[in-house]
């Protein structure tokens, strides 16, 4: 089976916020979670309503995001894409734990340091 993963990003993190991201990657994945295609693609403007169009022209069937418009958030699930929402962290640290099992909605992957210490 073949599986499409798509993550909005920011630099090399999950973009904060679905609805300002302007820059998503698409993974192209086999039955054995290899990928066999990656692909960025740059958003003329930010937009929750292309990126929506584009996750189901694109055949997605996995979504990793930060925050999303509950709005938005029903629409895709109504159309049976599984979402991953409120996810902080590097859109690598997020794929990883989601090919691994380990991710959820909410999870912070990042760890940051506060009076010396890592948090």
């Amino acid at each position: 089976m073949i599986h499409k993963l798509t993550i909005p990003v920011h630099k090399e993190n999950v973009a904060l916020r679905f609805d300002m991201a302007t820059e998503v990657f698409i993974i192209l994945l086999s039955d054995k979670f290899i990928i066999e295609e990656k692909k960025s693609i740059v958003l003329p403007r930010s937009s929750a309503d292309e990126l929506c169009h584009l996750i189901l022209s694109e055949n997605i069937n996995t979504l990793i995001c930060g925050a999303i418009e509950d709005e938005y958030y029903q629409f895709l699930t109504w159309k049976k894409i599984n979402i991953f929402d409120s996810v902080v962290g590097t859109w690598s640290e997020a794929f990883t734990n989601w090919k691994e099992s380990n991710l959820n909605s909410r999870d912070i992957l990042s760890s940051r340091k506060v009076e010396g210490r890592y948090v």
